[in-house]
């Protein structure tokens, strides 16, 4: 109920208790909300904004990564395919190689000839002359010694290859006698040796066509002792 005369509205007691009561109920609103926010609240975390854009570009260099790491194995497979590749093929030409054509054996190199002796020097007089025929002859099978041809030559010719007899039957009968050996020109033909000169000057040749005679008359030049 109002009471005007003071100016103001008058409290009952009944206003009053529910007013105390609003009070109290309000002060206990505040305190549990105090309480309630000091315990709940909690702890700062980063914005959300920049957790996004470090996510974002950590997966976007794993991917990167992935993909750097995926690309090596490809062309890593790429180039061991081409090796086997080419490695087959090569097997496939051999093996193709070897069912065409037989086994060879490597082809042996016959061993070198042993060089040729130079041939032997022989001097340009009667030693040398008389060596050297007697080295055809043996080469032929014809018998005679250096000194049975030497005394042979020293009787008659006394060493003159150009020597000629005109005088003896011989002469007369138009075959003279000629050279060391003293032989006549159808003698020296008959007895002629292979390899040797048909010229009956010729020191070697006449040498080895009378001692060629004279194993076929006579045995040897060195059972000579006269004319023969």
């Amino acid at each position: 109920m109002r009471s005007t005369h003071s100016g103001y509205t008058r409290l009952t007691k009944a206003h009053k208790f529910s007013a105390a009561a609003l009070t109290a109920a309000g002060a206990a609103a505040l305190a549990f909300g105090a309480a309630s926010h000091a315990e709940a609240a909690p702890a700062p975390v980063k914005p959300v904004a920049w957790n996004a854009k470090s996510l974002a570009q950590t997966q976007g260099a794993e991917r990167a990564d992935a993909a750097d790491k995926a690309a090596e194995q490809a062309k890593a497979d790429a180039a061991a395919k081409v090796k086997a590749d080419k490695e087959r093929a090569a097997k496939q030409a051999a093996n193709r190689s070897t069912a065409r054509e037989p086994l060879r054996k490597p082809v042996e190199k016959p061993a070198a000839a042993p060089a040729a002796p130079a041939p032997k020097a022989y001097g340009n007089d009667l030693e040398g002359w008389i060596s050297q025929a007697l080295d055809i002859m043996k080469a032929k099978g014809i018998p005679a010694s250096y000194d049975g041809v030497k005394r042979n030559i020293m009787r008659e010719s006394t060493g003159n290859p150009r020597a000629i007899n005109d005088w003896d039957v011989n002469a007369v009968n138009g075959v003279p006698s000629k050279g060391l050996l003293q032989i006549i020109d159808p003698t020296f033909k008959a007895y002629h040796v292979e390899g040797t000169s048909w010229d009956i000057y010729d020191p070697v040749a006449n040498i080895v066509a009378s001692c060629n005679y004279a194993a076929d008359k006579y045995g040897s030049m060195d059972n000579v002792n006269s004319a023969y």
